[in-house]
């Protein structure tokens, strides 16, 4: 440990913040995973057995994962040591190995624990292979990234995956009273103005503790407010990497909260990703999406909407063009439904590549000279607004295809009328002789 406090200019009896200070000595003690870590846990039956598997542990920022891991090595006897992917490089890996094999020898196991172990490129993760395989280290990595987008296949197939939530209240209101009972004094803070602090920590355990030690400090000798409270502390933003899994976690929500009809959880997506930074313009073209994909004919409006949205985004700019965002939002999740269009194109285009390059009927093709005509081109061809009804009945198909329904309305909001409509020109097409 020591080697760490040199490298941060520090001495080991140099303060340690309360977030340290407050670190659990045992798995007991690690608030909020107890789906991990509770009596059928699967860390614990490993904690238990003595028997480590290696494993990645996903899970937002200060919901535990390093002290997971040095309790768990603790727990199962296996020396502990510790890398940083942002800090180390192959000679690191290669003198971690050597150590890990050396102990190995003298009948010692060791717990190789790298944290963010995602910025590792691809040929540094594929460096841990053979050592896994041997046994030299168990691998615990912490990450949290999606690991499925950001580890080699060949690691994860190695590895038991583990997801950290993150910490619900009642696990931060557990680190705040033990806080209190370390500084041996309660939190200067009025009791809606608690609430808010646990609702400032976002899950983040560590985050929540650096609050409160910021809060012992300042020595107040009364309760604040929420609204004091605001003035001491700085909200930090949400955690939102636009080009990361939390960005596609968050635009997916609001496309199904439209797609599902309700626009109360829509807008509340929508709020979060703006409030995360994302570019509003990306926003507008997942609504267009939404409206061709999830709405379509049951409201056509919904598409010219969507489009409006976007062009007065893009004449206000933010914040009051977010409005029309919002507005469309609305709009598109109160909508009626129907995905017929989109599913009835994803048909004929499957039978578009079974057909391969079969003809129009001769009596839908132009006839521009007299060779074309004399070889039947548009022979026969019925103008529909001369026919009874504006509706001729004739066949548009290749005649080498048995005529096929893609397009089958839902019945919903317009899409109703439509489907009355078709129901009717297929009657007529029979009667006629049509296919």
């Amino acid at each position: 440990m020591a080697d760490l406090f040199e490298a941060a200019g520090l001495t080991p009896h140099a303060p340690s913040p309360l977030a340290d200070r407050l670190r659990p000595t045992t798995l007991d003690e690690v608030v909020g995973q107890d789906h991990l870590l509770g009596p059928e846990g699967p860390i614990r039956r490993m904690a238990d057995a003595r028997r480590l598997a290696s494993m990645i542990l996903w899970g937002p920022p200060g919901t535990g994962k390093t002290t997971i891991a040095r309790l768990l090595a603790k727990a199962a006897g296996y020396e502990f040591q510790q890398l940083s992917a942002v800090f180390s490089g192959v000679a690191d890996l290669k003198k971690a190995f050597e150590a890990a094999r050396a102990r190995r020898a003298a009948g010692q196991s060791t717990l190789l624990f790298v944290d963010e172990i995602h910025r590792f490129n691809r040929a540094q993760q594929d460096g841990f292979l053979p050592f896994v395989e041997e046994g030299v280290v168990t691998l615990v990595g912490a990450t949290t990234e999606n690991p499925s987008f950001e580890l080699n296949g060949a690691l994860l197939s190695r590895c038991q995956v583990f997801v950290l939530k993150r910490l619900d209240e009642a696990a931060l209101e557990s680190l705040l009273a033990k806080a209190e009972a370390f500084e041996n004094r309660p939190l200067p803070l009025e009791p809606e103005a608690r609430g808010a602090l646990v609702a400032l920590a976002d899950g983040d355990g560590r985050y929540l503790l650096t609050l409160a030690e910021t809060l012992f400090n300042i020595g107040s000798d009364r309760a604040l407010s929420t609204k004091e409270l605001g003035q001491v502390l700085q909200k930090r933003s949400p955690a939102y990497d636009k080009d990361r899994e939390e960005h596609y976690n968050l635009v997916s929500a609001l496309h199904k909260s439209i797609r599902g009809s309700d626009p109360d959880a829509a807008l509340y997506w929508l709020a979060r990703m703006l409030a995360g930074g994302e570019d509003p313009l990306f926003i507008a073209r997942r609504l267009i999406r939404a409206a061709a994909e999830d709405i379509g004919e049951a409201d056509p409006m919904s598409l010219v909407l969507a489009n409006a949205a976007k062009d007065t985004y893009d004449f206000l700019g933010s914040p009051e063009g977010e409005i029309a965002l919002a507005q469309v939002v609305v709009h598109l999740a109160a909508a009626p439904k129907s995905n017929a269009v989109y599913t009835a194109f994803k048909a004929a285009q499957a039978a578009a590549r079974e057909t391969g390059s079969l003809m129009p009927p001769k009596h839908i093709l132009n006839a521009p000279t007299r060779m074309m005509k004399d070889l039947g081109y548009g022979k026969g061809y019925a103008y529909d607004h001369d026919a009874e009804e504006g509706f001729s009945g004739q066949d548009y198909f290749p005649e080498e295809m048995e005529r096929r329904v893609f397009y089958k309305p839902r019945g919903e909001g317009v899409e109703a009328r439509i489907k009355d409509r078709l129901d009717r020109w297929a009657a007529m097409r029979k009667e006629r002789g049509g296919r």
